[in-house]
Parts: structure tokens; C-alpha cells; sequence
């Protein structure tokens, strides 16, 4: 990093250039005179596709030569999708900066129906989640609940083409490709709970380098961090990973926090449920304080089958 510039690297994809362009903007508005490169980042990834993320081992296929690059100091800053960011990150780097959360919950996309629960029996609703799978399957059991692939281009097209009667995405994500007017019902998280960080951007930068670190503090949204912390935490004690099927999501009112979380039988035949409650101060150990709630429920039997080790 230079005096009056800054290197952005992000992967390619339409989504992650406009969150990083987002950062961009928002770095150039508060910094008079700065200059935010971007730096297109193919990654592991990005280049397989005929592979699933858990056989590429997990959300860290999506930024590891990012990561890298940063590691080298070929950029400055990274910026994440936070629910694709894994759990433990290299060390030397951190992730010290949120932005403004945009809206978290998931999106119902259909051309018929309002909500899910208006799909008559045998109607195929279409979600590449595990998280929402288990979901739409435990709450909706009428439906079938099929695997969908594709970028969101490609997902609506296939709803279009009446290849499924409905789809489910993040409403955040829809919203930054210009895709919002598809959103048919924004889903209550008492039907669909969001990811941990769903809607929220992630700044990663290295440990140390202050300079930095002063720069993106002003783009930084206070409420959305605290919320974030608090999901994190949780994410962090279930060591939650790209094919496990659970959800946390953190409300923030005044200095109350709200934090729900979630895991779920793939097959949705069970979904353990529960929350937490107390001063946003105490986020972190509010997310620990549920995690060892869902853990002691059930949830450590289903994560320890999930990731292969019984």
C-alpha cells in the first residue's frame, strides 16, 4: 500500500466484484484522494467444477490464494462474503472490519406461489443448502426438496423454464446483482434461519499492519460487528463448515442481543433449535453460551456424522 492508494483483491464471480467494488466506493468516499484497486483472484474454487467444496476441502477453496496474496503483500485487503469465510484463518491475518449488513433472511422465488407453505404436495423447490434443505424438508414436508446448481442467472432461468415450481437464495445476494425485483417473499427466519455473517461483508487484512487497518476502520458499521461476533462465536465452537446443515443469526435492539441457531438432520427428520439472550456487550459469550446448548441437545452426534468421524 502506497500513500494514496489501496489493493483489493477479491475473486471474479459478479458478486464478489460487486462487494468489493462496494468496498472500493466506500473506502475512496471516506479517504478524499485514495485510490482502491481491485485485483481479480482465480481461486482453487473457482477453477474446479466438476468437484464439490467439501472434496476441495471447504469454503477455503474459495480463498486460499486470495489469502495467500495477502500473506505476500500483492494486496492490501480482502474482501469476503462473510458466510464463505471459514472459521479459523491463517495466521498473520485477521478480519478486523465489517460493513453495513445488508438484509439477511432468504429469499422464496416463484412464479405461482407466494410462500411455501401455499406449494401444493409434490411440488419441487430448488436450494443448494444444506442449511435450507433441512429447513424447507422439516417445515414443509409436503414439498420435494430438490439439489439446484448453477450461478443466480442460471437457478432463475431453470425456475423459469418450470424445471422447479420454486427457489430459495440469499435476498442479500439478489439484491446486489440487481435481481430484487425476483424476491416473491422474503422468508421469516422462524421458516428459514440464515447463515452465520449471510448479508454481511468481511474485511481481511494482515495482523500488524496499521496503517491499514486505520483506513478501513471508517467503513466499519458498529451494530453490524457486534452482531457478527456473536455469530461467529457460535460458527467458531461448531466449527460450522460448508456442508454442515446449521444457521445462526444474531438481532441487536438498543444494547440487547437476540441470537438464534440451528442444526439440522440433512434429511430435515429433526432440526435442533434454540436461543440466547443478554447485553451486546457479552456477544462472544453468547454465541459460545448456545453453541454448548445446541452441542449438548443433539447437535454434536449430527456434526460429528457430517463431517465423517463416526
Amino acid at each position: 500500500m502506497s500513500g494514496d492508494s489501496i489493493r483489493i483483491g477479491t475473486r471474479g464471480s459478479k458478486l464478489a466484484l460487486w462487494q468489493a467494488n462496494h468496498v472500493k466506493d466506500r473506502l475512496e468516499a471516506a479517504h478524499p484522494g485514495l485510490t482502491a484497486e481491485l485485483v481479480t483472484i482465480t481461486t482453487t474454487g473457482d477453477r474446479v467444477q466438476d468437484r464439490s467444496l467439501l472434496e476441495m476441502g471447504g469454503k477455503g477453496a474459495f480463498v486460499k490464494e486470495i489469502e495467500e496474496a495477502l500473506l505476500g503483500e500483492a494486496i492490501d485487503i480482502a474482501v469476503h462474503s462473510m458466510k464463505d469465510v471459514p472459521v479459523t484463518l491463517p495466521d498473520g491475518l485477521h478480519l478486523p472490519v465489517v460493513c453495513k449488513r445488508e438484509d439477511p433472511r432468504d429469499g422464496f422465488i416463484a412464479n405461482a406461489y407466494t410462500h411455501p407453505r401455499e406449494m401444493p404436495a409434490g411440488a419441487r423447490i430448488g436450494s443448494s443448502s444444506l442449511r435450507r434443505k433441512c429447513q424447507l424438508m422439516a417445515r414443509f414436508p409436503a414439498l420435494e426438496v430438490a439439489e439446484i446448481r448453477g450461478n443466480v442467472d442460471t437457478r432463475l432461468r431453470k425456475l423459469d423454464e418450470g424445471q422447479y415450481d420454486a427457489i430459495v437464495l440469499a435476498a442479500a445476494g439478489l439484491r446486489r446483482l440487481g435481481w430484487a425485483e425476483r424476491i416473491t417473499t422474503l422468508l421469516d427466519p422462524a421458516d428459514s434461519l440464515p447463515a452465520m455473517g449471510q448479508g454481511t461483508i468481511g474485511i481481511e487484512a494482515r495482523e500488524g499492519d496499521e496503517a491499514t487497518l486505520a483506513r478501513i476502520r471508517a467503513i466499519e458499521d458498529a451494530d453490524t460487528a457486534v452482531r457478527t461476533r456473536a455469530e461467529w462465536a457460535l460458527n467458531r465452537r461448531m466449527q460450522g463448515g460448508c456442508e454442515v446443515p446449521m444457521g445462526g443469526y444474531a438481532e441487536l435492539d438498543d444494547d440487547r442481543l437476540r441470537l438464534r441457531g440451528l442444526v439440522g438432520e440433512p434429511d430435515g427428520s429433526r432440526l435442533i433449535e434454540d436461543e440466547v439472550s443478554g447485553a451486546a456487550d457479552d456477544a462472544e459469550a453468547l454465541g459460545s453460551e448456545l453453541a454448548e446448548r445446541l452441542l449438548a441437545a443433539g447437535a454434536e452426534a449430527i456434526l460429528e456424522r457430517m463431517r465423517g468421524r463416526v
